[in-house]
């Protein structure tokens, strides 16, 4: 249920409202014989901030966030930020300690991010209740907005349509990355209107933004990345047709890119084109040779 808010928080909200519509790159991270590789990290964010994308995440799922440790992390923040000054950048973040989570939100909130994205604790499983306190713990202590990130299959627990929508009436809690995988739940979240929300599973992104979602935060934006841009793009300007016809053709790519584990698929095909090494960090391992040269046909036939 919606309460009214306290002229402090109204405040709040005023001071740290910002637009995530639009297209959001997940960016992957670049290793070179085990360490963060950052001449390629800077190459990559050289190659996509003229692009039209809204802007960049940083240690995402997809960025092997799990595999980094803090000081990494940081350091990875810190290079992306330096690259594109002007360009709003997003810092994943998870964990499941409260008081250390929190500790480096407030840390975090010093640096210029245009917000945190941030999900469920992983493991703990906690209720409702428990992830109603566990949001707001954090978006208490936030200086910046903070994205909800729904992703069951990763975190072990389900955020319930009536638990985000409590979690709405927050002034930090601005948006919610969804990969929930819940059709009806997507769409009563557009309805209510409180959150923007963006796409979070690549295969979902039209149909979310055809329903009025704001976006997207998609791996698979990597590659092709102008027509994922303007796919949004004729959405939001209500031509559906033309969306359709840019869109339709992504979709063997997106698909092939998460047939293995991602970002395995991805690298192989950034490495093909020169941006980075094709490597990861154990246990993520390098897409089979045969999904690469698939990948690479289909990228290279999208390009021409």
């Amino acid at each position: 249920m919606q309460t009214a808010l306290s002229a402090n928080q109204a405040d709040q909200a005023n001071q740290a409202n910002t637009d995530f519509s639009g297209l959001w790159i997940p960016l992957v991270t670049p290793f070179d014989q085990g360490k963060v590789d950052h001449s390629a990290l800077k190459r990559l964010v050289a190659h996509y901030k003229g692009s039209g994308i809204a802007g960049l995440v940083v240690c995402g799922s997809t960025g092997e966030a799990a595999a980094l440790d803090e000081d990494e992390q940081l350091a990875t923040l810190q290079t992306v930020m330096a690259e594109a000054p002007g360009l709003p950048v997003v810092m994943g973040l998870s964990g499941y300690h409260l008081g250390k989570t929190a500790a480096r939100i407030k840390a975090l909130g010093t640096l210029g991010l245009a917000g945190i994205l941030l999900p469920a604790p992983s493991y703990i499983r906690p209720s409702q209740a428990g992830l109603i306190e566990w949001f707001t713990a954090l978006a208490d202590v936030s200086n910046v907005p903070v994205i909800l990130y729904d992703i069951p299959y990763r975190t072990g627990s389900r955020m319930e349509l009536e638990t985000i929508l409590a979690l709405a009436d927050h002034p930090r809690i601005q948006a919610l990355k969804d990969c929930g995988g819940d059709p009806a739940k997507t769409r009563a979240l557009i309805a209510d209107g409180r959150l923007q929300v963006l796409a979070g599973e690549d295969v979902n992104i039209f149909a979310t933004a055809a329903q009025g979602g704001r976006g997207a935060i998609a791996a698979a934006a990597h590659l092709h990345t102008e027509r994922f841009v303007q796919v949004l793009r004729r959405i939001q300007a209500g031509d559906l047709a033309g969306a359709e016809a840019l869109w339709t053709p992504l979709q063997p790519l997106i698909e092939g890119l998460f047939a293995e584990p991602n970002p395995g698929p991805l690298k192989a095909v950034l490495a093909g084109q020169g941006l980075l090494r094709n490597e990861l960090r154990s246990p993520m391992t390098r897409a089979s040779t045969e999904l690469a040269e698939r990948l690479q046909g289909l990228d290279a036939l999208l390009a021409a």
